[in-house]
């Protein structure tokens, strides 16, 4: 059967009728399978068809239903002026077979072993990528250019110190400004919440400049108004592939989201928990109110804070009101343990919760404080058990967890650890039970686990950087102009690698992820069964122009979730290359996608979180949104729908049925010469890479303001 006919044969209505009838109907399988025998490739995907299973949800006490694992090509469209290395793997999402969901589902299990998620910190997608070609940005909707009057809060306006009305709108900052290195925005709570402005229900995303100039011009004085005009500045600036060329290689050879949104309306630590549970706590709060616990350790005394998270605090377990005494779980160094600083106990469910399949009640026999560590989760315990799904491996490797390449003398300094960002520490039945709490590792475990080969048969790997990079390497000066002094301040404050503008740099931060992929794509058999999920955690208050739906509010008042747009790239042999998927979502798609490759229940049909969310659609919750307003969503949305879909629209049926090439390796590689030589490419990332951003193709002048100071907290000497 030749190439065309094949195609012409998997996009007729009969095979579309035949795939639904193995599906389901009552057409015998014996008869589908004769029809389906006449090429290697049908009877292959008959066999995936007859072998395919439905992933059970239920909430207790009612009928089991069905996921519905959409996979919608529609949402997808490609990216415009391939190259030629690109173009020969280059498929028409618009000409792909439409598989069924389950079909879809089995053929991810049987090809995909692996999932490795770089989890990296605060930018939003139009800071990153808004003039990445093809993509929702700021001068295209990917497809045709729009306008700045089409583009919600394109122009931000403040009142400042003199009265004076001033205007801020989006402009590029280049290598010619150092632009790897910047400050850190305003990504409070409350001040996500002035930046989104939400309106009748609507984020107007209109208050970004106003919220910056404001904290700072508020305290008076010319230092602080200087300082606010600049963060005003600051928050509307955006980077293109001079600066990240490797996150804009890896963007263009495979496929990018750009209708991926932070779960929580809040800075870090709620939207790392929420990476593996979906949710920030709200489960918790509507079962035991918004009021954290009161401790008293030695010459400590506090409250913990949450549920739901809505700021920065610590682990509980590690903190000073843990009274562990054997593998008690590690304090960063230089990080905040104020005694009204820590979070209380999370005890909701999780990831790592489902994780644990048939083995779960012989995992947790090990917990040792069940009454404080298990009581949201007994019914989810049980019901976990009960459907006997296989355990799945997971980790997740931080910098500065243990002992890393960088410590001396063979301790652990914990100087790289930033443990606010680690997500599965917060929970108790996480680090409280010896078993579990052994899948939390360094991020030099990562490296050595995969050199040696070390690295367990499957499952879930998450991997976060974190204070400073183990190169040794410095940020790059690309402005030659830069100041002696300017200099020694980027080099002793931001040399990170999780991309937190606070302390990181961009390059040393895609860097770090180009090691981890470079570890991954140098394996073979690891690569051909591998999906690697490049994202962030919230958007540090940087402006984006897609208004995120408001699905709750919190015991505040002020909106919980959703937050503003985040950068997503799915990196796989099996990926659709050079392509765009704009599936909505947040931080729950991710955790769609690994209940869907893995087989696992979703999080919000486990019994104790369905009842939860059936609770907090209350009048006693409801009463913090506007009037009218519903509380659907204080919990985890990890089932498949309009509102949060998964990331299965970003693999390429082609690939998974056979019929079209795996992406190979090289695609994914930077050779190590080039991820340890700064600046990248020398500062020409664009050029090295052959992409054009979208405001160089549309002629777009880029107006920067006068005397702009990217770091006007770490260099304020540069404020005018």
């Amino acid at each position: 059967m030749s190439s065309k006919t094949r195609q012409k044969w998997f996009n007729s209505a009969s095979i579309g009728v035949l795939i639904l009838g193995l599906a389901g109907s009552k057409l015998p399988n014996r008869w589908a399978l004769k029809l389906l025998t006449k090429s290697r490739l049908a009877l292959a995907l008959a066999v995936s068809l007859l072998q395919a299973s439905i992933i059970p949800i239920a909430v207790a006490g009612s009928p089991v239903p069905k996921v519905s694992l959409q996979q919608n090509s529609s949402n997808v469209t490609t990216q415009p002026d391939p190259s030629p290395d690109v173009a020969r793997y280059l498929n028409d999402p618009t000409k792909e077979p439409n598989l069924p969901p389950k079909v879809l589902a089995q053929l991810l299990r049987n090809r995909i072993k692996y999932v490795f998620v770089v989890f990296n910190e605060n930018h939003s997608f139009d800071n990153e990528y808004g003039t990445f070609p093809g993509v929702n940005g700021l001068y295209s909707d990917g497809q045709k250019p729009r306008s700045a009057a089409q583009t919600p809060g394109f122009t931000q306006t403040y009142t400042d110190a003199n009265g004076v009305n001033v205007t801020v709108q989006p402009f590029r900052i280049g290598p010619e400004l150092n632009s790897s290195a910047v400050d850190s925005v305003d990504h409070s709570h409350t001040g996500l919440a002035t930046k989104i402005h939400v309106v009748n229900g609507q984020p107007q995303l209109d208050q970004f400049a106003y919220d910056e100039y404001t904290r700072f011009a508020s305290k008076g004085g010319a230092a602080n108004v200087s300082e606010g005009k600049q963060f005003a500045n600051l928050v509307m600036s955006h980077i293109d592939c001079d600066t990240i060329p490797f996150f804009w290689k890896w963007a263009s050879r495979f496929t990018i989201f750009d209708n991926i949104f932070a779960t929580e309306d809040t800075p870090s630590t709620p939207n790392a928990v929420a990476m593996i549970a979906g949710q920030a706590g709200e489960t918790q709060w509507v079962k035991h109110g918004p009021d954290g616990q009161s401790y008293s350790v030695g010459t400590h005394t506090g409250t913990t804070q949450g549920p739901p998270l809505v700021n920065d605090p610590q682990p509980f377990y590690g903190s000073q009101y843990d009274e562990t005494k054997d593998n008690k779980q590690p304090a960063g160094a230089q990080e905040s343990y104020a005694d009204n600083n820590i979070s209380s106990n999370l005890t909701f469910a999780s990831l790592p919760l489902t994780f644990q399949g048939s083995d779960i009640k012989a995992v947790l026999s090990g917990n040792k404080n069940p009454l404080f560590d298990l009581p949201d989760i007994q019914q989810d315990i049980s019901f976990i058990q009960q459907l006997g799904t296989k355990p799945v491996n997971w980790r997740w490797y931080q910098e500065g967890y243990n002992l890393e390449p960088t410590d001396t003398n063979g301790v652990a300094s914990h100087n790289a650890y930033v443990s606010h960002h680690n997500g599965a520490q917060y929970f108790g039945y996480i680090s409280n039970t010896p078993q579990v709490s052994n899948s939390l590792r360094g991020l030099g475990d990562f490296f050595t686990d995969i050199a040696s080969n070390q690295l367990p048969k499957g499952g879930v790997f998450y991997i976060r950087g974190g204070y400073t990079n183990q190169q040794g390497l410095t940020p790059p000066i690309t402005n030659p102009n830069t100041p002696a002094d300017e200099i020694a301040a980027i080099n002793a404050a931001k040399s990170g690698d999780d991309d937190h503008p606070s302390y990181s740099d961009r390059q040393l931060s895609e860097g770090m992820a180009a090691r981890v992929i470079n570890a991954v794509a140098s394996n073979p058999k690891l690569w051909e069964q591998s999906a690697i999920i490049v994202t962030y955690d919230e958007s540090d208050g940087f402006y984006d122009h897609v208004p995120p739906r408001i699905l709750s509010y919190g015991p505040d008042g002020l909106p919980l979730s959703r937050g503003i747009r985040v950068p997503l790239i799915l990196i796989s042999p099996y990926a659709r290359t050079h392509a765009v998927s704009h599936a909505e979502g947040d931080h729950n798609s991710v955790i769609q996608t690994i209940n869907a490759i893995f087989g696992l229940p979703a999080l919000a049909s486990l019994p104790d979180e369905a009842q939860a969310l059936a609770a907090g659609n209350s009048p006693q919750f409801n009463q913090f949104g506007p009037p009218g307003f519903e509380q659907k969503y204080l919990g985890p949305r990890d089932i498949n729908s309009p509102i949060t879909d998964s990331l299965l629209s970003g693999f390429d049926p082609k690939r998974l049925l056979g019929i079209s090439p795996l992406l190979p390796a090289s695609f994914a590689k930077i050779p190590d010469n080039v991820v340890n030589t700064l600046p990248h490419y020398g500062g020409q990332g664009c050029k090295a890479i052959g992409v054009t951003p979208e405001n160089e193709r549309q002629g777009i002048v880029n107006n920067i303001p006068a005397g702009f100071n990217p770091l006007p907290s770490t260099y304020p000497a540069g404020n005018p």
